[in-house]
């Protein structure tokens, strides 16, 4: 009755544009029949709606929202027979009514949605006719209501179920390939959902997923201006994060594009940018595509700061960017991933890392200005959080320092407002494994001590307000008097390099002070570091403060080791030859000034004492401290280091040395200090080698053709640098005491202590 007498009888009232019994008919049809308690009679009632949708024709749109409410109702019928007939139903309606269905398209969606996911392969296959006839109407339309759609999309994008995956992605492939439709703009909404899907464990969802992924790529590059980069910065942050390789490769390739697409737009992302990509250096082959990307991230992201972000207010640097308006709706969500600020930096995962990757992202309509600024702060409390990790990998120590150089170099004066709370750790990273990472530190460390935006009046950082105390005390004790005043004053700022600011001594100060309470350090890494920064920074100033720091160092011990090391770096390293030269001849100021520092503290070592005298060519004062050498305690150290003197004079460093042996007459005292060595020494292999210098020695009388005229070198040059050589002998003498002194103290507490043990 009902495929015969229907729709005879709907045409019959279209005819006679009967509409109040078009209506009837629909109501009897849904009310008695579709939504009816008996099986059959829903089965029938589908079977009727259909068949006046076929005789309503192109009408049938005045009546779409009549004809399609029971049969979406029949579409969660318990019977998978009357689910397929309610597809079977529904295709009819749409395929008549066309385009007129698009008002409605949202009911539809979400109906088919479900049905994508349904257990009977028949109803699945029904539905999947009835999804290609819908994607096939929206294509040929251009009255597509993309803005309400965009909320349901937004919603159905997380389901976990992969056929409402496959279903979701599909529908956004086709979307993003009509012309007239621009899913771009709404792309913040469901790009989240979009990364949680590449996730799926099927093959085929991934495939499809990341081909969407990629064609919104491409359109991206092709339209940059039109793209809401803000709006996604946070999303990329966290999927660069995740634990899927795919989704953390596929976010970080988004992230690079975004960084060299929108530039300095990123900037205010870049703690969280940093966040998610430092980590990534450190990653091994398993991963070499992840680390090459964000190795370019992380470049790209380096030079969009510029000298600008540290010489202008925030405010009068801010370039403002409109934020379009976007849907009022909101799921529960954290609303920082599109605010225009960065995520809270944490080295572990962050909490809306956590909750997003099963939550929906929500976006505030809003027609704010975004400021676009450099966040310095985040920027350094992500750096600071990465170096104090134990865990990461070099490749990232060092990237992160390579940051706080850069940071130093393009803005300073915002850095320094830092440094008090970086040093510290700065300095204990002077104790990594690594040398390249040691290197970089150095380097950081340098720029600290040298920057002029690093002068500050009195003794300490005039801006230290807001910057958190570090575990370093960074005090500048007070100036011995036994330095002359032209002596500090070279010390505070040396002629040659004259940016040398205040925590350039303060450095000096806790770098000897991770020496005395780290030995390992020292012996394993003191020469390389302190010869780096010879390199860096100016080598009179490093030699000069660090003998003025010793010479006031309580650890006598201690003092009596670095002054060894440092005399050791003095005659052999290359770095050091300048300063070498400078001091050999002591023709200026500033060389006398520099000799009498460092031989005050050099006196902790009779035997580097006696170095530092044969280098700066004071023969006679080194016979004088020879002799002295009877009065003092002669141990294994000590006899050890003579031997290691007697080795040096042999090496090229002083050459001039030996070849003055030639001029006996001028150079009388030289002689006699290395026969005094000789006599210190037992019958050793040094003992030997010495020996033989002196045999070659030549008679006095042989060289008779010398110049009579010529003066002795060593008195010459005693008149001219007019320095107290009584009085540095009496400094020797006092310094030697307090350290016999301090020997007989330690053995005193060692008697003790063995006098404890046997009781």
């Amino acid at each position: 009755v009902l495929s015969s007498s229907l729709p005879r009888l709907v045409r019959e009232f279209v005819a006679q544009n009967n509409t109040s019994q078009i209506k009837h008919v629909i109501q009897i049809l849904s009310q008695e029949f579709a939504l009816s308690q008996h099986p059959h009679s829903r089965k029938g009632g589908l079977i009727g709606l259909a068949a006046c949708s076929i005789a309503l024709g192109k009408d049938s749109g005045l009546y779409l929202k009549e004809l399609i409410e029971p049969v979406l109702t029949c579409f969660n019928d318990a019977d998978s027979r009357l689910r397929y007939y309610a597809c079977e139903a529904l295709y009819n309606i749409v395929k008549v009514a066309r385009g007129s269905v698009l008002p409605h398209f949202n009911v539809l969606f979400d109906g088919l949605s479900k049905l994508a996911a349904d257990p009977d392969p028949n109803v699945k296959s029904g539905s999947e006719l009835l999804d290609r006839l819908l994607k096939d109407i929206v294509t040929e339309s251009n009255q597509f209501d993309l803005v309400g759609f965009i909320p349901l999309l937004r919603e159905r994008i997380y389901s976990n179920n992969q056929y409402a995956r496959q279903f979701i992605i599909s529908w956004i492939l086709v979307l993003e390939s009509v012309p007239d439709i621009n899913l771009l703009d709404y792309l913040p909404e469901i790009l989240d959902g979009l990364f949680q899907i590449l996730g799926d464990n099927s093959k085929e969802i991934r495939k499809m997923c990341e081909v969407a992924l990629g064609e919104f790529l491409k359109e991206i590059k092709k339209n940059p201006s039109s793209v809401k980069f803000a709006e996604m910065a946070n999303i990329l942050v966290i999927h660069c994060q995740a634990a899927d390789d795919l989704i953390q490769l596929t976010a970080m390739c988004w992230m690079r594009e975004f960084i060299q697409l929108a530039g300095r737009v990123m900037l205010p992302y870049s703690s969280g940018i940093l966040t998610a990509v430092l980590p990534c250096l450190s990653y091994d082959d398993r991963k070499k595509n992840i680390k090459e990307v964000a190795n370019v991230c992380n470049q790209s992201l380096m030079k969009l700061v510029i000298p600008e972000d540290d010489e202008m207010d925030e405010a009068k640097q801010s370039v403002t960017l409109p934020a379009e308006p976007t849907s009022e709706e909101s799921v529960s969500k954290p609303e920082a991933a599109s605010s225009g600020e960065s995520l809270t930096p944490h080295c572990g995962k962050s909490e809306l890392e956590i909750t997003a990757l099963n939550q929906p992202l929500s976006f505030p309509c809003s027609s704010e200005r975004i400021q676009v600024t450099l966040n310095l702060d985040g920027i350094v409390q992500v750096l600071d959080c990465h170096l104090h990790d134990t865990s990461i990998g070099m490749m990232t120590r060092i990237a992160v320092l390579k940051w706080l150089y850069h940071l130093y170099i393009k803005t300073p004066r915002k850095m320094f407002r830092h440094t008090d709370s970086l040093f510290p750790i700065l300095l204990r990273t002077l104790s990594d494994e690594s040398d390249e990472v040691i290197l970089k530190d150095l380097e950081v460390l340098a720029e600290i001590a040298s920057s002029p935006a690093g002068q500050t009046e009195g003794h300490g950082p005039s801006d230290s307000s807001n910057v958190r105390a570090g575990p370093v005390e960074l005090h500048i004790p007070a100036r011995a008097g036994q330095l002359s005043s032209s002596g500090t004053k070279s010390l505070e700022c040396s002629p040659s390099t004259p940016t040398m600011n205040s925590y350039f001594y303060k450095f000096m100060i806790n770098l000897l002070k991770r020496f005395s309470s780290e030995r390992k350090l020292l012996e394993t890494r003191g020469a390389f570091i302190i010869r780096q920064l010879c390199l860096l920074l100016n080598a009179e100033n490093i030699f000069h403060s660090m003998a003025d720091i010793l010479l006031r160092e309580e650890d006598l011990k201690f003092a009596s080791t670095m002054v060894h090391t440092l005399n050791t770096i003095l005659l052999t390293s290359s770095e050091l030859f300048q300063l070498r030269n400078q001091l050999k001849d002591l023709k200026t100021p500033e060389s006398r000034n520099l000799f009498c520092c460092l031989y005050r503290s050099w006196c902790h070592n009779p035997v580097t004492t006696v170095s530092l005298c044969f280098l700066t060519q004071n023969y006679k004062h080194a016979y004088d401290l020879i002799q002295k050498f009877g009065d003092l305690e002669v141990t294994v150290d000590f006899l050890t280091e003579v031997d290691k003197l007697v080795q040096l004079i042999e090496c090229p460093i002083f050459t001039y040395l030996r070849l003055q042996l030639l001029d006996v007459k001028n150079n009388p005292y030289l002689i006699k200090a290395l026969y005094g060595l000789l006599m210190l020494l037992p019958q050793s292999s040094a003992f030997q080698l010495l020996s033989h210098r002196l045999q070659c020695v030549p008679n006095p009388e042989l060289m008779q053709n010398a110049d009579s005229t010529k003066l002795n070198a060593s008195f010459k040059r005693t008149t001219a640098s007019n320095i107290d050589y009584t009085e540095l002998l009496q400094h020797f003498e006092k310094v030697q005491n307090k350290h016999l002194e301090a020997r007989h103290q330690r053995a005193g507490r060692a008697e003790q202590l063995d006098r404890r043990v046997v009781l």
